[in-house]
C-alpha cells in the first residue's frame, strides 16, 4: 500500500502548489502566467492566520509585492522588479515534488525573459524545503541557482533584489502593531534600514483561526551568500529584503552561477533568539542540493545532496 506522508507538496488547479502537514496547509507557491513572477502566498502562521500580503496597504503602485518572491531591478538593463517593466519570470517546469516524514521538498525551473527575445536571460533552479517544527511553527528553506544564457551577465547595483517579503498589514510597524528586529536586536526602520545583519524579523498581531495571535517571520541568510551579511532594505510599511547588490553589481557566468540560500522561520510570539541561532547553525550545516536524473521508478528527476 502506498505511503501517505505527513509532509506533502500537492499540485493544485490554477498553477499552484500547496505545502501541507497532516493535511493542513502551511503555505502555497503560485506560478500562473497572469502574474509577472511566481511567489509564495499565503504563508500561514501557527494560528492559521496569513502572515504575508498581496500589495502595499496604501500604495496601488506596489501591487508587484506578492508575499515572498524573487525579483531584481537591473538585469542587463531589464527591470524584473516593477510591475510595468519588460521583465517576466516564468516557471518553465516543475521538476520534483517530494513528500516525507519530516519534510517536503519541491524543485522548479524558472526562466527570466526580457520581453523581447524568446530565449531567457537567466535560468533559475529553485529548491524549496518545508520542515514542520514544534507547536505549528515551521521553516521554509529556499535554495536558488541563477545561471545566465550568455557567457556572463551583470546584476546591477540596487536595493531591490533578490528575495523580498511583504508582510501582512497587521504585522507592519506603520499600518499594524508589528515590530522589525535585526540580529543586533535593534528595532524600527530608522535603526536598521541599510544596515548589515545576519537575519531580520518582522512580528506582530494576526487574526488566526481562534482569534488574535502574535506571530512572525524571521528571514535568515546563509553565510556563504555573496553579500553576507547583507545590508537590508526594510520598511515600517511592511516589507523586508536582503539586498545582494546594495553597494555594487554582481557579475555571474555560466561557469559561475549565483547560488543563494535563505531560511524563513514562521514562528509564534516574538522572535526567539535561541531558536534563531539554532536555525542559523542548521542552515550553515545543510548541504547544497541538486536536481538530477531520477533513479527511482516513474521519477524523471530527484533531489540529491551535492556538497556542503
Amino acid at each position: 500500500m502506498p505511503t501517505i506522508y505527513p509532509c506533502e507538496c500537492i499540485p493544485l488547479e490554477g498553477h499552484q502548489t500547496s505545502f501541507r502537514y497532516h493535511g493542513r496547509e502551511a503555505f502555497r507557491w503560485n506560478f500562473g502566467g497572469q502574474y509577472t513572477r511566481p511567489f509564495f502566498h499565503p504563508v500561514n502562521g501557527p494560528s492559521g492566520g496569513n502572515l504575508v500580503r498581496i500589495g502595499h496597504p496604501g500604495a496601488p503602485n506596489h501591487d508587484h509585492h506578492r508575499g515572498i518572491w524573487f525579483a531584481h531591478t537591473h538585469v542587463s538593463g531589464v527591470n524584473f522588479w516593477a510591475e510595468d517593466g519588460d521583465g517576466r519570470i516564468r516557471q518553465s517546469e516543475w521538476l520534483v515534488y517530494e513528500d516525507g516524514e519530516d519534510s517536503a521538498r519541491m524543485g522548479v525551473r524558472l526562466h527570466w525573459h526580457d520581453g523581447h527575445d524568446a530565449t531567457p536571460l537567466l535560468t533559475q533552479d529553485v529548491i524549496t524545503t518545508f520542515t514542520p517544527r514544534k507547536d505549528g511553527e515551521y521553516t521554509i528553506t529556499i535554495q536558488s541557482k541563477l545561471m545566465p544564457t550568455a557567457q556572463e551577465l551583470e546584476l546591477g547595483q540596487t536595493n531591490f533584489g533578490l528575495l523580498a517579503v511583504r508582510v501582512a498589514k497587521s504585522l507592519s510597524e506603520h499600518f499594524g502593531g508589528g515590530t522589525i528586529t535585526n540580529a543586533a536586536l535593534k528595532q524600527g526602520e530608522p535603526a536598521i534600514f541599510g544596515k548589515e545583519s545576519e537575519w531580520m524579523d518582522y512580528s506582530g498581531p494576526v487574526r488566526g483561526n481562534n482569534g488574535l495571535a502574535y506571530e512572525g517571520l524571521t528571514y535568515i541568510e546563509h553565510p556563504e551568500n555573496i553579500s553576507f551579511p547583507s545590508k537590508w532594505h526594510v520598511r515600517e510599511d511592511g516589507w523586508m529584503g536582503a539586498s545582494i547588490c546594495r553597494d555594487k553589481g554582481v557579475v555571474i557566468g555560466r561557469d559561475k552561477p549565483l547560488v543563494t540560500r535563505y531560511l524563513i522561520y514562521v514562528h509564534s510570539e516574538k522572535p526567539d533568539i535561541h531558536a534563531i541561532r539554532e536555525l542559523q547553525t542548521e542552515l550553515t550545516q545543510q548541504s547544497l542540493f541538486d536536481v538530477v536524473k531520477g533513479t527511482k521508478k516513474h521519477n524523471q528527476y530527484q533531489i540529491v545532496e551535492s556538497g556542503p
